[in-house]
C-alpha cells in the first residue's frame, strides 16, 4: 500500500519578467494505492499546475507545503528520481522524441525504474501484449516516440506506459482531450485495467464527466482558484454536469 500525500501545497509560476504569479494556494489531499481521484474544475483553475508540480516541472516554484510518497519528500528529489520512486504523469500534451524507438524508450524507462532490464524474450511478449489491449498497431514498437502520431495515438502510448511501467501513482492530465469516443473507451479500459490491480492509485485531472463515464472515481475533488474547494463521491462529478462551476467561481481563497 503506497500513499501521496500533499499538504498546504503553494506553487507560482515564473513570468518571463522573472516575477512569481501564485498559481496553488493551499492544496490538501492525499491518495492510497487503489484509488481513483478526479480532480475537476474550470479552466485556468491550476489543476495541470498541480500536476507539474507533483512531477517536478522547472516552470513552477514550490513556495509552501509539503508532498510526500510513502513518508519519502518528493520535492527534494529531481525529476528522474520521483520517477524512480513510482511517479507516472501522462501529459495533456505528449511530446515528441525523434530519433528514439517507442520500444527502446519503453526498455530503457523499465530498467531506470527496476534497477535491472528485463529480460528480451518476456518483454517482447508484455509489449505486444500491451499493444494489443489498446489497439495499437504493432508497428508503432519502431516508430519514434510520439512522432506523427495523432492525439488519440499519443495517448494509448501514454496508457501503454503506464501499464508497463506499473507506478505507485499516476496523475493523468486531461488524458481525454482530443480523444473520439472510440479511443476514448480504449484508452478507459486501460487504466481500468491498472486500478483493478489494486497496486496504483490514479489522481485524473479533467475537465469533463465523459471519462468519468467509463472510470468512476471513488473521490471527486471541485478545483477552483488553486485549491479544492468541494470534495465527494461520484455523485459529485454528476452535479458538476448539470450544473457547472458557476457557483464556485466566487469561492475565496
Amino acid at each position: 500500500m503506497s500513499t501521496l500525500e500533499i499538504r498546504d501545497l503553494q506553487v507560482s509560476v515564473k513570468l518571463p519578467e522573472g516575477e512569481l504569479k501564485p498559481i496553488l494556494a493551499g492544496v490538501d489531499l492525499t491518495v492510497k494505492s487503489g484509488e481513483t481521484h478526479a480532480i475537476m474544475g474550470p479552466n485556468g483553475s491550476g489543476k495541470s499546475t498541480l500536476a507539474y508540480s507533483i512531477a517536478g516541472h522547472p516552470k513552477y516554484e514550490i513556495t509552501g507545503g509539503t508532498v510526500t510518497l510513502d513518508g519519502e519528500n518528493v520535492l527534494d528529489m529531481t525529476v528522474d528520481e520521483r520517477a524512480r520512486a513510482g511517479l507516472f504523469l501522462a501529459m495533456q500534451y505528449p511530446v515528441e522524441v525523434p530519433g528514439v524507438s517507442v520500444a527502446n524508450f519503453l526498455r530503457t524507462a523499465k530498467t531506470a525504474i527496476d534497477g535491472e532490464a528485463p529480460k528480451l524474450r518476456t518483454w517482447a511478449g508484455e509489449l505486444r501484449g500491451a499493444m494489443e489491449k489498446l489497439q495499437m498497431d504493432p508497428a508503432f514498437a519502431q516508430r519514434n516516440v510520439n512522432e506523427g502520431f495523432s492525439g488519440g495515438e499519443k495517448k494509448r502510448h501514454e496508457i501503454m506506459q503506464l501499464e508497463l511501467l506499473k507506478p505507485k501513482m499516476a496523475i493523468l492530465d486531461e488524458t481525454d482531450s482530443g480523444l473520439d469516443i472510440d479511443a476514448l473507451r480504449i484508452v478507459s479500459e486501460g487504466v481500468n485495467r491498472v486500478r483493478e490491480t489494486g497496486e496504483t492509485g490514479l489522481l485524473l485531472i479533467t475537465h469533463y464527466t465523459r471519462i468519468l463515464r467509463y472510470i468512476k472515481p471513488d473521490f471527486v475533488h471541485v478545483f477552483v482558484a488553486g485549491k479544492i474547494v468541494q470534495e465527494g463521491g461520484p455523485e459529485l462529478a454528476e452535479q458538476l454536469e448539470a450544473e457547472g462551476y458557476e457557483r464556485y467561481v466566487g469561492t475565496r481563497v
